[in-house]
Formats: C-alpha cells, sequence, structure tokens
C-alpha cells in the first residue's frame, strides 16, 4: 500500500512540474503562435535570478515567487519590442529568432555565470511514508501550480483583460477597430507568458539546480505538452501535463528515466495521431 501511494504522490509531483515547465509556453505559443525556442534559456534566467538574490539575502519564497518572473517578464518585454513585435504571423521567423536569442542567452550565461550548477537548499524538508522518503517541496511546487492555473483560467475565463487578449490573439483587426491597441496587448502577453517561463525557473531551481545550457532539457518537453494540448491554453496545458506526466512518471517507475522520457514522446505521438488538434481541439472545444 506504501509504495503505491508513493507512485501516486511522485505522479503528481511530475505532473506539477510538466505543468509549471510548459505554461510560459502555453501562453508566448498557445496564444500568440510564437516559436519560442528560448523558452529553456527563460526558465534558465529565472533560476539564475532566484539563487543570485537569495545569495544576496533575498527571501528564498520572494526571490522564487516575485523576483525571479519579474526580472524574466522585464526581459520578455525588451524582447517583445525590440524583435517578435516585428514578426507576428510568421510563425519560421519567429522560430529562428528565437533559435538565435536562445544561444545569445546561453553564451551570455556562460560568459557571466560560468559553465558550472549553482543551485539552493529547497525552503522545506522531507517526509517519510513507512519505508519512503519524500521529499515535502515536490507538493508545495503541485500547489503552487494549481493556483497558477486557477488564477490564469479565471482571468481568460471570467475578467474583461483576459477577453480582450482572446479577441486579440484571435482576430487583430477587429480588436483594433474596437479601440484596442493589439500591440500592448501583445506585448503584454508575451510578458505575461516570459514572466511565467522566470516563475518556473525559479520554483525549479532548488531542485534541479541552474546550469547556462539546462534550458535544452525542458524546452522539447513544454513543446510536447502545449502542442498535445490543443488550443486551450489552461485546460489543454493541464489535461496534458496530467496525461504526459503520468505515463512519464509510471514508465521511469518500471524502467529506466531514459525510456520513461521515451515513453512520453510515444504517448504525445499517439495522442497526436488521434487527435492532430490537440486534446482540446477534439474534447473540450471552447475552453479557455
Amino acid at each position: 500500500m506504501d509504495y503505491f501511494l508513493v507512485v501516486l504522490l511522485q505522479i503528481a509531483g511530475a505532473v506539477g512540474n510538466l505543468a509549471l515547465i510548459s505554461v510560459g509556453l502555453a501562453v508566448i505559443f498557445g496564444m500568440m503562435r510564437v516559436i519560442n525556442l528560448a523558452h529553456g534559456e527563460f526558465i534558465m534566467l529565472g533560476g539564475f535570478a532566484a539563487i543570485f538574490s537569495v545569495q544576496a539575502g533575498v527571501n528564498i519564497w520572494l526571490a522564487m515567487l516575485f523576483i525571479a518572473p519579474l526580472s524574466v517578464a522585464i526581459l520578455g518585454v525588451v524582447v517583445e519590442r525590440l524583435v517578435m513585435r516585428r514578426l507576428y504571423g510568421r510563425m519560421v521567423d519567429t522560430m529562428l529568432a528565437s533559435w538565435g536569442l536562445s544561444l545569445l542567452l546561453i553564451g551570455l550565461a556562460t560568459t557571466f555565470f560560468g559553465n558550472r550548477v549553482v543551485g539552493i537548499a529547497a525552503p522545506v524538508g522531507s517526509f517519510r511514508i513507512g519505508d519512503y522518503s519524500l521529499g515535502a517541496y515536490d507538493f508545495v511546487l503541485a500547489g503552487i501550480v494549481l493556483v497558477v492555473f486557477a488564477g490564469g483560467y479565471a482571468v481568460l475565463r471570467f475578467t474583461r483583460a483576459g477577453l480582450i487578449a482572446r479577441a486579440t490573439m484571435q482576430n487583430r483587426e477587429m480588436a483594433s477597430s474596437l479601440g484596442i491597441e493589439p500591440s500592448r496587448v501583445y506585448a503584454i502577453t508575451f510578458a505575461i507568458g516570459s514572466g511565467l517561463s522566470g516563475l518556473a525557473g525559479g520554483l525549479l531551481a532548488p531542485i534541479s539546480g541552474v546550469l547556462p545550457t539546462m534550458g535544452v532539457a525542458y524546452v522539447a518537453k513544454a513543446f510536447i505538452t502545449v502542442i498535445t494540448g490543443g488550443a486551450s491554453v489552461i485546460t489543454g496545458t493541464a489535461l496534458s501535463s496530467t496525461l504526459l506526466g503520468s505515463i512519464n512518471t509510471v514508465s521511469t517507475f518500471v524502467t529506466t528515466p531514459v525510456l520513461g522520457d521515451v515513453a512520453l514522446l510515444l504517448a504525445a505521438t499517439i495522442f497526436l495521431r488521434l487527435l492532430p488538434t490537440g486534446i482540446t481541439g477534439r474534447i473540450f472545444k471552447g475552453a479557455p
């Protein structure tokens, strides 16, 4: 019984982590149709921002929950203003531009921070279930992810700002004719997506540490999760994270972590074969 409870808790933690690394990309790619290959580097910079803030004496929760996302959101505003604003509607160009940005950020981070892993201690300890010891921080992360997704769903579904954002992404010209300034909406949306990526980096720093090249480990899983989820940013990402995270964790327990990642990729391929428009494109149409 203890073993199965541990597996269930590990699945919950894995689902939360996958959702966390994907939600920022879900906003930028899912809503804005910008192929942001620098998503992993935004996560990396959020991690560095949290670590250096803690080393400077800032409270760890303040560093992870506020400084990390705010720092990357500011970077997102700069990137949107200088680069992405000129490329909307040209997905291949956004991919190439963000790839170049990714290489630039990796190079700058390596130059200034060094090619080594740095980290911070988790702010909470562990607990035991029978003979098994589990890190409590994973479940704190799962709780934060639930709050983030519930808040995002509420904003997109029930607020005027969410309605404006969805309308602008769906029909920019129509939104402009109604007095909405699309450039401002795009800038704010890109900043929010970037900030969510920074939040992921800050929260994951105590688990994985931070390295200039760490983004490569996250960007592929994030894209797979968002694409599998379909058009609905919040609902799709939540559902695909739950499905793929569960498959990945169970496969890892039964086999090895490498085969667990292979199982995740195969599952995503099967889902997209059966549901070409993603889970929410076929089953949960109209969900935000």
